[in-house]
Order: C-alpha cells, then structure tokens, then sequence
C-alpha cells in the first residue's frame, strides 16, 4: 500500500509543469482542488466568481476526499492549486520528490482533526493502552494520519499492535458507524459524525500542548507558481480578503449561508465547524511562527515521524525549498 501512494504520488510529476503552465496560459483557465464538508471563507468568492475576476481566467473547482489525492492530481496537472492541503501528505509528496510549494497558511485547527475510539470500548487517556489488538480506520499521508501516530506515541501504544485501514475520513466514520473497526480518525463533518458513535482521547488544546499542530496550506507546484507568479498572488489575495471579510463578520450570516450550501452542510454544522478555525492574516502567515521559518521545521519534523512508523522511506534534509512565502508578500502589496 505504501509503494502504490509513492508510486501514485510521483505518477506524471515529469510533465505536471509543462501541463500546468499551460492550463493558465494557454487555455485561459486553471483547476483549484478543495474539500467538500470543509467550510471555510474562500469559498463565498468562490461562488461569487471572484476568483474569476480578479485572475481574468476560468477556475474551475473540484473536490478532493484526501489530501493524498490532491498530491497526484497537482502531480498530473490537472489541479494547479490545491486550497487547504494538509501538511503531512503534503510532507509524504514533497518526500517522495514532487516539487510542491507551501503558499499560505489556509487554516489552523486542532479540534477539527482528530481519532475517535468506539464508546463500547469505553477507553480514554487513562485507558488507551487497551487500544492494543485493535483495529483502526485512518486516511494515511494525512494530517490525521500524524496526529494518531504521534497520539499513540503520547500514550505508549505500539501501532504495530494495532490493525491500521487505510480509509478515507467518511468511509472511517461509517465503519465506526456499524462497527466494523474500533477507532476512526478524520476531520470535518466525518469526524462530527464519529463522534456520535464515540469520544476521543485528547482534546484539540492538549493535542496542541503535546506539540501535534494541525494545519493545511494552499499549495501547487513549484513550476506553475514560477510560471504564474501574479496568477497565485492574486488568488492568494482574494484569498486573504474572503478571510478578512469573514473576520470583520459584518456580512457573517450572508456569508455563512454561502459557504454552508456549497460545502454541503447545513448552517449550524458549518458555524460549528468554522467556530474552530483560525484563519491568520497575511502579515501573521509571514511572521517566523508559520512561513517565515517554524513551518518548514515542523514539515521536517512530520516527515520524521512518517519515516520512523515507516509510512515513507526518507525525508528530505529540509523543507525550506518546499515553502515559498513570495507570492503572499505579493499579495499582500496588491
């Protein structure tokens, strides 16, 4: 299994650049992935066309499961920009030697990403060692994937003891659903679902305490940004002001019924959900705290964790290369 996601990720990498740079420059339009049930404020101009506007190209929009499955489509070219990829299967792609970039700070989150154990089991943090023998749904090369490893670190419990799935965050939520595995980890309107079948064994600020970060970047590949410099700055300020518009919450209910229809949820789910985020401005996404240094640290320290539970078979020297902070600074001059 994890041959073919290394395989998968490096599928087409040799002519992604060429496919990407076309896609924007040759036929006036580019593909943008994102996640369904994964509210956040980009998406009010996503259906409000000004994306469009602002970058004088078509963007078409298309949605992911995983971050794993934004990887290969960038790796393809048939995404050029991917909204909100998690780190870690950003980590695993870059790992494996796709040339991807980290553009910005698409949300921060620690209470929307998480693994929730069977409440027939009745385990919790002074019972996790009973997870031994147990099976588990996790979406690997995800952000879930590093915080159940470093989770199960916390508690002492060898995953090797345990029978890991491979499954994508809504098929692990029906799975906990009927029982067919003890513990499912996911985020968003999966994991809200998890949690009527069960609890977790850290919440979101001690999982942060522990030093288990959560966040998702918008990213793409390294060749289309050097190709399209202006394009994903632009995109990046339309970004910044969606997010902006939201924090100033004077358009609050406008925007929420928005973001809640083209997300799939309903209004309340979404305002939970998003209650969560975290969505730092340009100056704080380039502060030494996210861009300007600590997240190419923390990259490396995700890639470390993914090589010792075997999930990867190595880790570049360094993440630096994989973070360009220019087109932001860009932006945030526009």
């Amino acid at each position: 299994m994890k041959t073919n996601l290394i395989k998968g990720l490096l599928a087409g990498t040799a002519m992604a650049f060429g496919a990407n740079a076309a896609a924007a420059d040759g036929h006036g339009e580019i593909t943008v992935g994102y996640f369904l049930e994964w509210p956040m404020p980009f998406q009010f101009a996503k259906v409000k066309g000004t994306y469009d506007e602002a970058l004088g190209v078509k963007v078409n929009w298309v949605s992911f499961d995983t971050g794993t499955a934004m990887s290969a489509a960038m790796a393809s070219g048939d995404v050029q920009i991917s909204v909100s990829q998690g780190i870690p299967p950003f980590v695993v792609a870059a790992s494996a030697g796709q040339d991807l970039q980290v553009l910005d700070v698409a949300v921060s989150y620690a209470d929307n990403d998480n693994c929730v154990v069977s409440s027939g089991l009745e385990i919790d943090a002074a019972s996790a060692s009973e997870l031994a023998g147990k099976k588990v749904a996790v979406p690997l090369g995800t952000a879930a994937h590093y915080g159940f490893l470093k989770q199960m670190e916390h508690f002492n419990v060898d995953v090797a003891s345990l029978e890991v799935v491979d499954m994508a965050p809504a098929d692990g939520a029906a799975a906990l659903a009927q029982g067919q595995v003890d513990m499912s980890c996911g985020w968003g309107g999966a994991l809200r679902r998890m949690l009527e079948h069960g609890n977790v064994l850290l919440s979101g600020a001690e999982k942060t305490e522990l030093g288990i970060l959560v966040f998702d970047a918008t990213t793409a590949p390294s060749g289309f940004v050097a190709e399209n410099g202006e394009l994903v700055a632009k995109f990046l300020e339309v970004t910044a002001d969606a997010n902006a518009m939201w924090a100033a919450g004077e358009m609050g209910d406008e925007m929420l019924e928005v973001i809640a229809k083209d997300a799939g949820m309903d209004a309340d789910a979404t305002a939970e959900t998003l209650a969560g985020f975290v969505f730092p401005t340009i100056e704080e996404q380039l502060s030494d705290a996210w861009l300007g240094g600590n997240a190419a640290t923390f990259m490396k320290g995700v890639a470390e964790v993914f090589v010792a539970s075997g999930s990867i078979p190595g880790a570049l020297d360094s993440y630096e290369g994989n973070v360009n902070a220019g087109p932001l600074a860009a932006a945030g001059a526009m």
